[in-house]
């Protein structure tokens, strides 16, 4: 049978390709070290379409770009539990940790597993995770989660929290008020109290991340 299948030399030929100066300056301003515009880099996983060897040995390069790229060909139900937590932990990236969390681990049959075991990880970036799989839930699936319980942690924690799991925490916030009305009165006094983010710049048309905006702001989306 014909090879036709790029090799992975030739996969990271055409990621280097891909490099932008530009891109990379404002990349490295989130602390995001590639290059590569994302737009182009979904065009060439869907060139590649789903290849989960492929995948691996992206990821295993250690390089941004190509892990970003891993985390759009590989299949998310193919990893397992324990291989999925070394991933996690040895991801610095903020973009690579976030796609590898919204699209792998959130697909994945040991998403509550991995929630529960690292929620209370003393690595900030772990527990940050965490919370972003405790977010997805109480959107989706709230059932057996304790969410006044929650909003406890937040109002304890979120305050002094590292920017990577303070950030998850307000995002949990925003979405318990957001999605419950019982809870929204406490959720807004909350973020009032604690200021976390409100004063972070925020794009015109955009809603701030600030938590009794987006509450209100999405709130009023949604009945008006």
């Amino acid at each position: 049978m014909a090879e036709t299948t790029p090799t992975m030399a030739e996969v990271m030929a055409e990621l280097a390709e891909l490099e932008d100066p530009k891109a990379r300056e404002v990349n490295e301003r989130h602390g995001d070290d590639h290059g590569v515009n994302l737009g182009k880099l979904r065009a060439l996983a869907k060139r590649l379409k789903t290849q989960q060897e492929l995948a691996r040995r992206l990821w295993e390069t250690d390089d941004t770009a190509a892990r970003l790229l891993a985390l759009l060909i590989c299949r998310p139900k193919a990893f397992g539990r324990d291989e999925l937590d070394v991933m996690v932990r040895e991801t610095r990236a903020p973009k690579v940790h976030d796609w590898l969390v919204n699209y792998v681990v959130k697909k994945s049959p040991h998403s509550e597993d991995l929630r529960l075991s690292w929620s209370a990880d003393p690595d900030p970036v772990v527990a940050s995770a965490s919370w972003a799989l405790t977010t997805e839930r109480v959107a989706k699936r709230p059932e057996g989660l304790d969410l006044a319980g929650l909003l406890d942690v937040v109002e304890a924690e979120m305050k002094d929290a590292p920017d990577r799991l303070q950030w998850a925490m307000n995002h949990c916030l925003a979405q318990i008020g957001i999605e419950h009305a019982e809870h929204r009165v406490r959720a807004i006094d909350i973020g009032e109290r604690l200021e976390v983010l409100k004063d972070y710049p925020t794009s015109p048309g955009c809603t701030s991340p600030f938590a009794p905006i987006w509450i209100t702001e999405m709130v009023r989306r949604q009945h008006g």
